[in-house]
This record gives structure tokens, C-alpha cells and sequence, in this order.
């Protein structure tokens, strides 16, 4: 419940951006807790935005959840250009998620994320994600992207929970559509050329994380943190490129500046030099 009140005032907050109206739900399923069904039922009177479903809310269930979330923008939300499907515990970057997806130009038949490409079932039993043979038979997965996010035209929604009833059923929610996917032919795409999912974690930089989708294991003090930090770089960048009166020099911020006063010409010197061997290179911290 913490942590949907941290996105609902951080990334899952915004209602505009870039022009496009952008609005989060929730996942969930139930809980054996009558005082937490209780507490789940006034937070979705209040904020109109829980999707739920009568199965336990327990890891081995997340294909249920994910098809309901299927099923619901099939059903509720078609007009929708892109979904993004995401865990509780993401730093989203939904500024430069947008900004990628304008620039893709693609509206149908479309599935980014962090791609799985050879990956194999595990078989060892005591292992989170063991799978056993009577389940999953085959020896290799098909293509599939990470699930603790993943980014897909609304189109296949509707595509994937209509044929979700022709795929055997296998409790790893990721690899579940990565079946449906195959099924339908829809190939994986690469959002960017450059890494912007990153399923296991990113130390955090602002500048970083301004050029990332999306980073997994991050607590909810640090999404506040964090996103308090990404709103204050948008900000200077929207609001000022000329800085008569002085700035204090950092690449990340020089990058993104016109003109800046008061520089003697040995840090002149230093400014342009530091600039010119960071033009390749993703921004890091001076």
C-alpha cells in the first residue's frame, strides 16, 4: 500500500506528458486479511485506480494478474496507444519513455523491454524459479522480456489474452507471454540501442536515470528521492538554457545549457575538455 502511494506521487503521478495522457493502474488479487481486504477496498473507492480479481496475490499467481491485465485493456481501455507492465518496486522514467516511444512511430504488433533471449528452465528444485518438466517440457524458452517491466502496443493485449487459452500454462508470468508472443509471431524489438531496462538494478545518477526506461529494486524512499531529483534537472532544462549571472559546473548540467557567464578561461579550458571526452559516453558525475 506504501509503495502505490509512493508511484502515485512519483512516476504514476503524471497525467500529461509530452502531449500524451498517461494514466497508472494497479494489479491485484485478493488476500486472506479481512482488515487488508478492508483497507484495499476504501484505497480503491478513493483513488478509482486498483484493477482486482478473485485469486490469491501470491508470486506464483502473477500470469493470472497479468492476463487479468490483459483482459482489462482489451476490454476497458483499446484506444490506448501503449501499456507499460511493471512491478511495484520499478523507477519508471516516463519522460524519456515517451520521448522513445514518439520517436519509434509504432502502433501495432509492438513489445520492448529487457530481452531474454536464450534463456532455459530451471530445473534444480529449491530455486525460486524451478520448473519442472511436467510443466514446462521443452529444454529452452522462447524470446521473452524481463517481467519486472515491459512496454507493448494496446493492440496486443487483446492478442495475446485471446490466445492465451491455446498455450500451456506456466506459472513465470515473463516467460507465459514470451509463449503467447511466440505463438502470435510478434517478435521482441529493442527500444533504443543503448540498454534502458535494467531488471537487476542501476546505481543512481541523475543523469543515469535520465536516460533510462526503467530500473528494477529500487525502494520506495529512493523512487521519492529519486524522482524529486528527475523533476528538478526537467525543470532547469525547460525553464533556462542561458545562465548570465553563473552556474556551478557539472557535465550533466553544461550539456544541456546555452551560455553560461562568468567563467574564467582556465576553467573555460577544463569545461570544454571535460565535455568533449563525455560527448560518447553516458553522463556521469563531476
Amino acid at each position: 500500500m506504501f509503495a502505490r502511494s509512493v508511484i502515485r506521487n512519483t512516476w504514476g503521478r503524471e497525467k500529461i506528458v509530452g502531449g500524451k495522457r498517461i494514466k497508472t493502474f494497479f494489479l491485484l488479487g485478493t488476500t486472506p486479511s479481512k482488515g487488508m481486504s478492508r483497507a484495499v477496498a476504501q484505497e480503491s473507492q478513493q483513488y478509482r485506480d486498483i484493477i482486482q480479481k478473485d485469486f490469491m496475490d501470491v508470486y506464483f499467481n502473477l500470469t493470472l494478474k497479468t492476463m487479468m491485465g490483459m483482459e482489462w485493456i482489451y476490454r476497458f481501455c483499446p484506444q490506448a496507444s501503449f501499456v507499460m507492465k511493471t512491478d511495484s518496486d520499478m523507477f519508471v522514467n516516463i519522460y524519456y519513455l515517451t520521448e522513445l516511444l514518439l520517436k519509434k512511430n509504432r502502433t501495432t504488433r509492438f513489445f520492448t523491454g529487457f530481452l531474454k533471449l536464450n534463456e532455459y528452465p530451471i530445473r534444480k528444485r529449491y530455486n525460486k524459479w524451478f520448473v519442472s518438466k511436467f510443466e514446462y517440457p521443452w529444454d529452452k524458452y522462447p524470446p521473452f522480456c524481463s517481467g519486472v517491466g515491459y512496454v507493448f502496443s494496446s493492440d496486443v493485449a487483446g492478442q495475446v489474452y485471446n490466445v492465451a487459452e491455446s498455450v500451456p500454462f506456466i506459472k513465470l508470468e515473463d516467460v507465459f507471454v514470451g509463449l503467447c508472443l511466440e505463438k502470435l509471431q510478434i517478435k521482441l524489438e529493442e527500444l533504443h540501442s543503448k540498454q534502458t531496462f535494467f531488471p537487476n538494478g542501476l546505481p543512481f545518477t541523475i543523469c543515469r536515470y535520465k536516460k533510462i526506461v526503467a530500473c528494477h529494486y529500487i525502494k520506495p524512499h529512493n523512487i521519492l528521492a529519486y524522482w524529486q531529483a528527475l523533476i528538478k534537472l526537467e525543470e532547469l532544462h525547460s525553464k533556462q538554457t542561458f545562465f548570465p549571472s553563473g552556474l556551478p559546473f557539472t557535465i550533466c548540467r553544461y550539456k544541456k545549457i546555452v551560455a553560461c557567464h562568468y567563467i574564467k578561461p582556465h576553467n573555460m579550458l577544463l569545461y570544454w575538455h571535460a565535455l568533449e571526452s563525455s560527448l560518447d559516453e553516458e553522463c556521469p558525475d563531476i
